[in-house]
């Protein structure tokens, strides 16, 4: 299944001008610890699968289901059985207004069991199927099903997690942070502090850190990050963008602060992701 490893980093073999890979996996191989710019999503069907991912074990059983972000080293074990493989680009939701609140749900590697409830699960594996049928099927617009598909289950996941975060002020605070995350996404290349969110919010800089992590399911620096190493990863593909440049345009004020968060989000350093590319491209 994977087909081009350089190092730990794979240069996901998506089909000719499509940005989405569908494995219906049978293999008993064991798939070394890697990672990828590609958000991947697994739901055995047939026998339980294990998965490494930072360093943590997670045991899937039937019908279960992990989103592993972009980015994260993982490994998969070898075991009999069947399970879909799914890996979509990792910019999936970048450049997109109405869609910023779905980037918490692929910011941390998450699992779906029957522990989250039947419904939640039941649903997101209704979407795989569709997914899975809509990706074998001969049809022109099939792509475009798909990455609506996509979209379907992230925001699926999103409104499960934020059932989960219900109380009597939660249309009250919905409304503000959707309005922060919004803020974020026109100003992250700017200096922006929690201080700074909190004041427009109206709370306190605590009080205002537990909502937005409970919220977004991270903190805020990890989200702040996150959105701008996507930013800087779409700037380093250009021919002649310098990290430099890349680093300063999207609101690092350090190129070692800047080399540091891109190398805990993805693996590698910021020239190490262009030369991977660059690779990518020739090969």
């Amino acid at each position: 299944m994977i087909a081009h490893l350089n190092g730990d980093f794979e240069t996901v073999d998506y089909l000719q001008d499509k940005s989405i890979r569908l494995y219906d996996n049978v293999e008993n191989e064991e798939y070394p610890p890697h990672w990828h710019n590609a958000i991947e999503i697994i739901m055995p069907l047939i026998s339980k699968y294990t998965v490494i991912c930072s360093g943590k074990k997670y045991e899937l059983g039937e019908r279960d289901i992990m989103l592993i972000p972009a980015g994260k080293i993982h490994n998969l074990k070898a075991e009999p059985g069947r399970r879909l493989i799914l890996l979509c680009d990792n910019k999936l939701v970048d450049g997109v207004p109405a869609l910023p609140e779905l980037r918490s749900v692929i910011a941390e590697p998450l699992v779906i069991t029957e522990d989250n409830g039947v419904d939640i699960r039941r649903s997101l594996g209704h979407i795989m199927e569709e997914i899975y049928t809509l990706y074998f099927e001969a049809n022109a617009l099939a792509d475009v099903y798909v990455y609506m598909k996509i979209l379907s289950f992230l925001t699926r996941i999103k409104e499960y997690q934020l059932s989960k975060f219900r109380s009597d002020d939660s249309e009250k605070y919905s409304e503000t942070i959707h309005r922060i995350f919004g803020y974020i996404e026109q100003n992250y290349m700017y200096d922006i502090t929690l201080e700074d969110l909190a004041g427009i919010a109206g709370y306190s800089s605590c009080h205002f850190s537990r909502i937005f992590k409970k919220y977004s399911g991270t903190t805020f620096i990890n989200f702040l990050n996150n959105r701008r190493i996507s930013a800087a990863e779409l700037l380093l593909l250009e021919e002649n963008a310098s990290v430099t440049d890349a680093s300063a345009r999207v609101g690092f004020s350090s190129l070692t602060t800047f080399n540091r968060v891109f190398k805990e989000i993805n693996g590698c350093t910021p020239s190490e992701f262009k030369k991977l590319y660059r690779t990518a491209r020739l090969s």
